[in-house]
């Protein structure tokens, strides 16, 4: 009998701007052994740009076609910043992963093994699911984790690609997805320039220190603990 197995991934934990993506997916051996052989591998490994988006895509959908359960949640910024400054990421991350799980648990008649990428932070995780394990590396340990990867990989560019089109005419290309890169740094300090602030869909949480001296620095306001900008004295 073909055994089912439960991967868990994220994209877009560290990037400067965006959301995060977690997703789950569900792969009996058949369908693992299958997509192994048309090239999944963990969605990092396909490099950066337009090439490596679209052998993702379709990866994606080869997953989609394949997989016995699929589940995704994405995460905006803001929600990222209020868990960030509670030192509660780690916490976020393991919430959103028993979330999906219990949802494939109760779609599906039985998961053999559920496998984490994060062996430290998905660790407690073993206390609550007895076929669970966290591995660092896990898409090595098994496709499932790979196609989750893939999976969230693909949203968060997708998402990403939304953002760049908002703001890409007026100031040119961000680099990098976003991530804390020297290019996105220059973007963001080129925003910052122009408009007083960064913008929307910038985490605040994250250090900021290359505007300092144009928009101030990130503080705690009031009684919800918000992220504001606080002008220089």
């Amino acid at each position: 009998m073909s055994k089912v197995t439960l991967g868990v991934d994220e994209a877009g934990r560290g990037p400067a701007i965006g959301p995060m993506v977690m997703a789950a997916v569900a792969l009996d051996s058949k369908a693992a052994a299958a997509l192994s052989r048309a090239g999944l591998c963990d969605s990092k490994s396909y490099g950066a740009g337009e090439e490596a988006h679209a052998i993702r895509c379709d990866l994606d959908r080869l997953i989609r076609a394949r997989a016995k359960f699929v589940v995704s949640i994405e995460v905006e910024h803001t929600t990222i910043d209020q868990r960030v400054v509670r030192g509660e990421l780690n916490v976020l991350e393991r919430e959103l992963a028993a979330r999906m799980i219990d949802q494939a648990v109760g779609e599906l008649v039985a998961i053999d093994r559920i496998i984490a990428d994060g062996k430290r932070m998905f660790a407690p995780l073993c206390q609550r699911y007895t076929q669970f394990e966290s591995h660092d590396d896990g898409e090595s340990v098994h496709a499932s984790v790979a196609a989750a990867s893939v999976v969230a990989k693909v949203i968060r560019d997708n998402r990403f690609a939304q953002i760049r089109a908002r703001y890409e005419a007026e100031l040119g290309p961000i680099a990098g997805g976003g991530y804390a890169n020297a290019a996105t740094r220059r973007w963001l300090r080129a925003y910052a320039e122009r408009h007083g602030r960064l913008p929307d869909e910038a985490r605040l949480s994250w250090p900021h220190p290359y505007v300092i001296d144009l928009i101030g620095d990130v503080q705690l306001r009031g009684p919800q603990a918000e992220l504001v900008f606080v002008a220089p004295t």
